[in-house]
């Protein structure tokens, strides 16, 4: 026998260990302090900066600057299987209404926090015009993997008091929704702006490609709900079959939308909606949801400590500019811009208050910088990179360990 091999220390076994270790020690240490479902989202990343300086030389490697593809593509079925999951929990979607809150916060909050940030990265980080927009985009989604605590339950349990019906719409539509800003700095960064430009954004990038989202996801919903609940009659797939046809159907629209040039992130959340509208009661959508989210639960855990791993890297080069930018958004655009859009929508001035303050960022924001940086050379590339992780750590922990309990007191208030 070599002895040398006995018990010799493998970095890459190490390293799955302690991601391991990390993953179980988030979601279990929080329910010493608190009965609720743990809000682990702060914790993984905290975990993942320690691993960091537990194994700094193993991280090297997954640096987001050098292999922007891997943070692309985990980020971005994280974020589409989150956006389906999304639009299955939606029960009633009885009165437009319901919806003026949504249709404000994407209309008008969206674009002010856009141009908040991109006027903050140019005037006070340097950056160009281009770069600057980019920014605002990547920045201004909220996320749906992370805003569980405030977002509608489960498939047919209810709890779609305002708030949470208005921050689960949202977040299910503005992801998708920011993707024509991002397209906007890459072309401003790319060949600069002009007339022809301009107008060719505004037709493929804003017209077509939400049309295309949102009328690829509503037919690819309403073909799965036939496939899933009514054909062949009286042997439907959905008294028998396995909550894996979940990320099937996510797989299936989001690629057959992007073949058609469209926003796969619009369409999977509207197929999810879709879907859910074929015999809404079915115990099979509670199926479909539970395997849903078990997926998007461990993509993005991985996502997260992998994002506490890699900070430690890039923080020596975050400066006060990029860290302001950060802090602004989190403590003052978007709430500012969340309570501007609200304005005369029936919201009480509670109700207001928190949906503008509860906009939570996260994996939506590194798909978009990682998309944009397998795309186009982009200047400062590692403060850009900072900047967004360190807007996903404070988030996660600002809104992370306060969200729970204070939408629970606005609901009770409401119900009073």
């Amino acid at each position: 026998m070599n002895e040398q091999a006995f018990f010799g220390l493998s970095a890459y076994h190490f390293a799955m260990m302690l991601v391991g270790v990390g993953v179980i020690a988030a979601f279990w240490l929080p329910r010493f302090l608190s009965g609720r479902e743990p809000a682990a989202s702060a914790l993984l990343i905290l975990f993942g900066i320690a691993i960091h300086w537990a194994m700094p030389d193993v991280w090297r490697a997954l640096d987001p600057r050098e292999v922007p593809k891997l943070w692309e593509v985990a980020s971005e079925l994280a974020v589409i299987v989150a956006l389906f999951g999304t639009g299955i929990r939606i029960d009633d979607l009885a009165h437009y209404r319901r919806w003026r809150p949504t249709v404000r916060l994407l209309a008008a909050a969206m674009p002010l926090t856009i141009a908040a940030v991109a006027l903050m990265g140019w005037a006070f980080a340097g950056m160009t015009l281009a770069g600057a927009i980019l920014l605002g985009a990547v920045l201004a989604p909220t996320d749906p993997v992370l805003a569980g605590e405030v977002q509608v339950g489960p498939p047919t349990e209810g709890d779609e008091q305002p708030v949470r019906f208005t921050l689960t719409t949202e977040a299910g539509l503005n992801d998708g929704l920011a993707f024509p800003f991002v397209y906007l700095g890459l072309l401003l960064g790319s060949s600069g702006f002009s007339a022809a430009m301009l107008g060719e954004w505004l037709l493929v990038d804003v017209f077509y490609r939400i049309a295309v989202g949102v009328l690829g996801g509503a037919a690819i919903g309403w073909l799965l709900a036939r496939v899933l609940f009514v054909i062949p009659r009286g042997n439907v797939l959905a008294d028998t079959a396995s909550g894996v046809l979940s990320i099937a159907g996510v797989l299936f629209c989001y690629g057959a939308t992007e073949l058609a040039e469209g926003y796969g992130f619009i369409a999977c959340f509207v197929a999810g909606i879709v879907l859910r509208r074929v015999e809404a009661e079915h115990e099979f959508h509670g199926r479909l949801h539970s395997f849903n989210e078990a997926i998007e639960l461990a993509l993005t855990a991985l996502l997260l400590l992998l994002v506490g791993a890699t900070f430690p890297r890039l923080f020596g080069i975050l400066d006060w500019a990029h860290a302001g930018i950060a802090l602004g958004l989190i403590f003052l655009v978007r709430p500012i811009a969340g309570w501007v859009g609200l304005a005369r929508t029936g919201l009480a001035a509670r109700e207001r208050l928190f949906v503008a303050f509860y906009g939570i960022r996260g994996v939506g924001s590194i798909y978009y910088l990682a998309y944009a940086g397998s795309h186009l050379e982009l200047v400062n590339e590692g403060q850009l990179w900072a900047t967004i992780l360190l807007t996903i750590l404070l988030s996660t922990i600002v809104h992370g360990f306060t969200a729970g309990p204070i939408v629970d007191h606005v609901a009770k208030r409401r119900a009073r």
